[in-house]
């Protein structure tokens, strides 16, 4: 059986080409200029914070963090600077992505617990893939403007990221919590791969907090998910002890949940961060009084329950963006659909998105701290420029281009625990910066019109000259 037609073989090679191309067309510039100093010269500065403009700065990088920054008359260039003009240019902090999963790909075999596909492609060979293309796969998130990524549960071969990482030059940085912990994986993921260990009890759960810390991760993640007849009561005697281990140990908990009542559970145990939308019912404002009094921090992740129905009916709708900035194997093993199940086209599973929306906007109106996360390495949520299209379904849920931004920046250096110097265009912040070639705060697309990646310093530049596709609009 042919797996294409050969006009869609000349598609998919195209894209391969574009992308490939568009690999080698980012460029990392060493400075060289005295005192490893970087001016960028008449910027529009956009602070989200304020919905405000503050066009014609001057912007002095030294050594990896912003030491000045302010209008011509107060700020002096340094002289023997690198200098980079960018009259009509606009400059926010680079992007964080709070949520992904490196053991994923976010391709058709990623996850057999969802659709069993492994006689087709083993699992061991699907991993193995994964692991392969890491490298790249963090290049295509700087390319996306991602200077910051956190990676929320996956195996424990995840630590070795960081060593990945901190070797190159074209990486993100890096955050992650390594293996999760649940009371019980499903049948696919509970292998030598596993995400999570699993605990049933509260000595188990101390037990496991332990070991995991022994690793030094960034936080703990909780992957809860309740199965039918599970006795809550009980489960949550093991998360509260776990919870209460993290934190004597200086380590925050983020904790899966999706369900009203498991959200409630979490923040009375202690959670920190709440990782996905609750989405099924609308939230109640003894809760949102509770998170905010609490400081619990909200990732909706609104993409990734809609790319699975996508995928799956046989409807994914990818945006050039994503096709251009995505990995084209993992993009192509979506469409396999058509030919694993030809004729079998159905609608997508009936899913309530407008309870979770509107969830999102109730917690951005009660003053919670929202941070954006693409849940990127599931079923059709790409690595790299899935964060871009979970911005724009968070502007589709009601929330303005200043407050989407704000919680791709302030909100996700806050998950990182970070705040002091990342997110924010302020001196001494790390120079993480975006460039982009219009204004986001008019629509949050223009997010992706990136004309430069400044990641701690180091100016990553895409060519759009040469390679229109690497940045489009």
């Amino acid at each position: 059986m042919q797996l294409r037609s050969g006009q869609a073989q000349r598609f998919q090679r195209c894209l391969f080409l574009v992308s490939s191309l568009l690999l080698l067309a980012i460029s990392v510039t060493n400075i060289r200029a005295a005192d490893n100093i970087t001016a960028l010269d008449g910027v529009t500065l956009v602070d989200p914070a304020t919905a405000t403009r503050q066009p014609d700065r001057v912007v002095i990088i030294r050594d990896g963090r912003i030491s000045n920054l302010g209008t011509d008359g107060q700020v002096a260039i340094p002289q023997g600077a690198r200098v980079i003009e960018l009259h009509g240019k606009w400059l926010i902090p680079g992007l964080i992505d709070a949520h992904v999963h490196f053991f994923q790909s976010g391709g058709l075999y990623t996850r057999p617990d969802v659709i069993d596909l492994r006689q087709i492609r083993p699992y061991e060979r699907e991993i193995a893939t994964v692991r392969e293309r890491l490298a790249d796969t963090l290049r295509r998130y700087l390319a996306s403007g991602v200077t910051s990524v956190v990676d929320l549960a996956g195996p424990r071969w995840v630590y070795d990221l960081r060593a990945l990482a901190d070797g190159s030059r074209l990486s993100p940085r890096v955050m992650l919590s390594g293996p999760g912990l649940a009371a019980a994986l499903p049948p696919g993921l509970d292998g030598r791969h596993a995400p999570a260990l699993e605990v049933r009890t509260a000595d188990e759960a101390r037990a496991a907090v332990r070991k995991l810390a022994r690793e030094r991760p960034d936080l703990i993640k909780i992957w809860f998910s309740p199965l039918p007849g599970m006795d809550l009561e009980r489960e949550f005697d093991w998360v509260g002890a776990a919870i209460e281990e993290a934190h004597g140990l200086g380590l925050r908990v983020a904790a899966h949940a999706t369900q009203h009542d498991i959200a409630g559970r979490m923040v009375t145990a202690g959670a920190d961060i709440l990782v996905h939308s609750i989405d099924d019912r609308v939230i109640a404002q003894e809760l949102l009084e509770a998170m905010r009094i609490n400081g619990v921090l909200y990732i909706p992740t609104l993409a990734v329950p809609r790319r699975y129905a996508e995928v799956l009916s046989q409807r994914l709708k990818l945006s050039p963006y994503e096709r251009a900035m995505a990995d084209p194997d993992v993009i192509d093993s979506l469409e396999h659909m058509t030919w694993l199940y030809p004729g079998r086209r159905r609608p997508p599973p009936a899913m309530d998105h407008l309870t979770a929306s509107r969830n999102l906007l109730s917690v951005q109106q009660a003053g919670i701290t929202v941070a954006a996360g693409s849940d990127a390495g599931d079923i059709g949520s790409l690595h790299g420029p899935g964060l871009h299209h979970e911005l724009e379904l968070m502007v589709d849920a009601g929330l303005n281009p200043a407050q989407v931004l704000l919680a791709a920046t302030r909100g996700g250096a806050q998950v990182m625990g970070r705040s002091s110097e990342l997110g924010r265009l302020e001196p001494g912040m790390l120079a993480d910066l975006l460039v982009l070639d219009a204004d986001p705060l008019v629509n949050i697309r223009n997010a992706r019109r990136i004309a430069l990646v400044v990641a701690g310093g180091r100016v990553v530049q895409c060519n759009t000259d040469s390679l229109p596709a690497a940045c489009p609009e």
